[in-house]
């Protein structure tokens, strides 16, 4: 019997005789239904058929939806469920969702054009940057479960969309500094032509009055840079005064607000130099290194909200005759026995009662296998059912969850993080001090000697002292630094990883994802019977091909069929392929069907599976998690620099031992939990070792978060990345040690800033002192001096050798 063809829109299987086709890409397309066919000729008249082209997988099939996601989607249409997102004006209502799913604009056009031809709909928009659909819609006419149910069968997911408070508000913080920023550099050029215009050394004939109206254009045109864009530095000033705490928001308030007040008194009494281009010049320069180091802070927004998303929002409740019935997360409660299918979330924590079946733990250990769980075991809330229906009576809810756990732990290691910018902060008080007292005590003596010139000599030493290249001379070498490790595939989320590399004198490393791909792959076949490894591995293929375990994707695509495919969970698989009664999986489950003794497994490298017919075993079939071509590179690179290795990982198997071998780690330890590795790492901190960790998976993150230097892989989980203080975007590990030499150059350039910014406002303080620098010439010297420190931060754009 011919194997029917699959859908060319969906992949399931054409029925005998579907009249359904669709010409797409020049060629005549079978289709399975209507709702495919509908769908796939709207894309073509779209012109958009390099949808097909481009895309990663099938769509889901538009007729039907699995039972359960209907009764899920059907929760959206309570109206307490509705309240927190969705909004209603007059006969209209309005939402914004997240579609997962879009890959390219096609994907854009086609949500867009399928939602507004529905009756009800009058707006539908998707803003491709963040996959947000704002929708308005007549919910009498269509239930918001339709709407979605509609999304579901053009192949796209949607789910409520609800910011994050704390990542909202950085990001309204920060579209307030890009303003404040954009204000000061516009109003600052118009008020430099200005005052310009009123200097003896432009020799300008003007008029007495044309000569007032610049200078009150200049105080104008200052006045919303001062109180709009400066007010930062003014609160900051204030609270530091209270709190007698100085820091450099006093001595920038001062020149600010002196040199204002100066600007002031010149244009009314039209005596004096204008002061007001100063100002402009002190907020553009100061407003753009806060700018700086606030979308530094913008990548690192509150990680623990991304535990969220690991937690279904809605699970099947059990009442007491047995029957299921779909409720929200919200609405369950201790003591309650929920239904989990095969393929759904565990909801909560909590005691299997009946069933049996393997769970994939990999969200929150890191390792990909899935363990075998029955009747009384515990399981974990975020933790995926792989294999068969299980009954699970809830223990913990909310806070006592182990996800809760997880994410005091991180908050914990959070809390103990070293922060280098108290140090740099005592530097600077004790800095600002020195220069408060020099100015008084400048002050009182000019004021003895010539009262006119008191105030403009305090002005300009001030001025001439202000921190503008102190403030410049870290955050642009870490941003010209951070512009060009992120060319080489490392994005740096915090400012203090470039000077902390420079102190590492211990790496941790985890296996999962990080020395290793990840992912099983098979590595070798070796036959025990008559079969060569080639049919051998057909035949084992044929009954994988059938299951959804992880192992499963090792195998390929098989060039066989299997019939009557059985599940045991935790031991393998059973079935029959070409006449063959066939197992594969643990060598004591294999061998039950030929009723001979298991033979030995040959080796320890790999994970060994045992294929075997009713006559007897027929192959071992190898399985690895290949370790990563440029890990030996990086731990090279490692001992060059006589630092210490370690690797801690959950996975209990031998292969830890194995791979710390092949690549010589000093120490590895296996079966870690969170709190384990969190403790371990504690430990080598109190010995006194600055330690680096590269980890994956939500497992690592308080680790992640304790470590003095952390780097995620750009594989690892999305909380994982914002609990770190790098993110390995290529996943080229050679890419750290390229960044050891970007961070050595980065130290040194840092040092010759501050050397530089110290150095010119020591040597110009005593000439201002002794009232040789105006406030004009100290004002143009404090902004060559910040040129110089960013002409030397740009150094770093040249990319290091790749020589580790």
């Amino acid at each position: 019997m011919a194997k029917p063809l699959p859908c060319y829109h969906c992949g399931l299987p054409v029925p005998t005789g579907s009249p359904y086709q669709a010409r797409v890409l020049g060629e005549t397309r079978a289709l399975c239904c209507p709702g495919c066919q509908a769908v796939a000729e709207a894309i073509v008249k779209g012109g958009l058929e390099s949808y097909y082209q481009h895309r990663s997988d099938t769509a889901i099939n538009p007729q039907s939806l699995p039972q359960e996601l209907n009764e899920e989607m059907a929760l959206y249409d309570r109206k307490d469920v509705q309240q927190p997102f969705v909004q209603h004006q007059g006969e209209l209502a309005s939402t914004s969702l997240m579609i997962e799913g879009i890959s390219c604009a096609a994907c854009g056009w086609l949500i867009e054009r399928h939602l507004r031809n529905l009756s009800g709909v009058s707006e539908a928009s998707l803003n491709l940057s963040n996959h947000r659909l704002t929708v308005r819609w007549s919910d009498a006419q269509l239930p918001l479960s339709e709407l979605l149910g509609e999304l579901r069968r053009i192949g796209y997911a949607a789910h409520p969309y609800q910011a994050d408070q704390a990542a909202e508000r950085l990001a309204s913080e920060n579209r307030r500094s890009l303003r404040q920023l954009g204000v000061a550099g516009l109003l600052w050029m118009q008020v430099m032509m200005a005052t310009m215009a009123t200097w003896p050394e432009f020799n300008l004939d003007l008029s007495e009055s044309f000569f007032v109206t610049l200078r009150w254009t200049a105080l104008l045109l200052t006045t919303p840079i001062v109180f709009y864009c400066c007010t930062d530095f003014f609160k900051g000033a204030l609270r530091d005064l209270r709190t007698r705490h100085l820091t450099m928001d006093v001595s920038v308030s001062l020149a600010i607000g002196g040199a204002y007040v100066a600007g002031i008194w010149s244009t009314i009494t039209g005596q004096g130099e204008l002061y007001f281009d100063a100002v402009g010049m002190f907020a553009l320069f100061l407003l753009a290194g806060r700018y700086l180091e606030r979308r530094a802070r913008e990548r690192t927004a509150d990680a623990t909200a991304q535990l969220v998303n690991l937690l279904p929002a809605s699970c099947l409740k059990l009442d007491a005759e047995g029957h299921s019935n779909r409720i929200l997360l919200s609405e369950l409660q201790l003591g309650d026995r929920v239904l989990v299918q095969p393929g759904a979330l565990i909801p909560a924590d909590g005691t299997i009662v009946s069933g049996q079946s393997s769970i994939d733990e990999s969200v929150l250990t890191g390792e990909y296998l899935p363990l075998p769980r029955g009747s009384g075991d515990a399981v974990t809330a975020g933790t995926l059912n792989v294999e068969g229906p299980l009954t699970v009576e809830v223990q913990a809810l909310g806070d006592d969850t182990r996800l809760s756990a997880i994410v005091r732990l991180l908050e914990r290691a959070q809390a103990d993080k070293p922060k280098l910018a108290e140090l740099a902060d005592k530097v600077a008080q004790w800095f600002l001090l020195v220069v408060l007292v020099v100015a008084t005590v400048v002050g009182l003596v000019w004021w003895q000697i010539d009262p006119q010139r008191a105030f403009w000599i305090v002005l300009a030493l001030l001025v001439a002292t202000c921190p503008c290249a102190l403030s410049l001379a870290t955050p642009t070498a870490l941003t010209t630094a951070t512009g060009t490790l992120h060319k080489l595939g490392l994005l740096l989320t915090r400012g203090h990883v470039l000077e902390g590399l420079n102190q590492i004198d211990t790496v941790v490393f985890d296996k999962t994802g990080t020395l290793t791909e990840g992912r099983l792959t098979l590595t070798a076949v070796h036959p025990l019977g008559a079969l060569d490894a080639d049919a051998c591995l057909a035949l084992a293929a044929a009954l994988e091909n059938r299951s959804e375990h992880p192992i499963a994707r090792a195998f390929g695509r098989a060039p066989l069929a299997a019939e009557s495919v059985e599940t045991v969970p935790g031991l393998g698989l059973l079935g029959c392929v070409e006449g063959r009664n066939l197992r594969i999986g643990q060598p004591s489950f294999v061998a039950e069907g030929f009723s001979q003794p298991a033979p030995v497994i040959p080796g320890e490298q790999g994970q060994w599976l045992l294929l075997g017919d009713e006559r007897g075993p027929l192959a071992w079939l190898v399985l690895d998690d290949r370790l990563r071509d440029d890990a030996p590179a990086l731990l090279a690179a490692c001992r060059r620099r006589g630092w210490q290795t370690l690797l801690l990982s959950g996975d209990s198997s031998p292969m830890v031992g194995q791979i710390a071998k092949e690549l010589g780690i000093d120490q590895a330890e296996g079966g870690m939990t969170p709190a384990a590795k969190l403790t371990r790492l504690q430990a080598l901190q109190a010995q006194g070792h600055r330690v680096l960790m590269l980890g994956d998976g939500v497992n690592d993150v308080p680790v992640l978060a304790a470590a003095d230097i952390s780097v995620a892989m750009g594989s690892a989980t999305d909380l994982a990345k914002t609990s770190a203080d790098a993110v390995l975007l290529s996943n080229r590990l050679t890419s750290l040690a390229q960044a050891f030499d970007v961070a050595r150059r980065s130290r040194r350039i840092i040092i010759e800033n501050l050397t530089w910014a110290s150095l010119y406002n020591g040597l110009i303080l005593p000439f201002a002192a002794i009232g040789w620098v105006t406030p004009l010439w100290a004002a143009l010297g404090m902004s060559i001096s910040s040129l110089l420190v960013v002409l030397n931060a740009l150094r770093l754009t040249r990319q290091p050798a790749n020589n580790g």
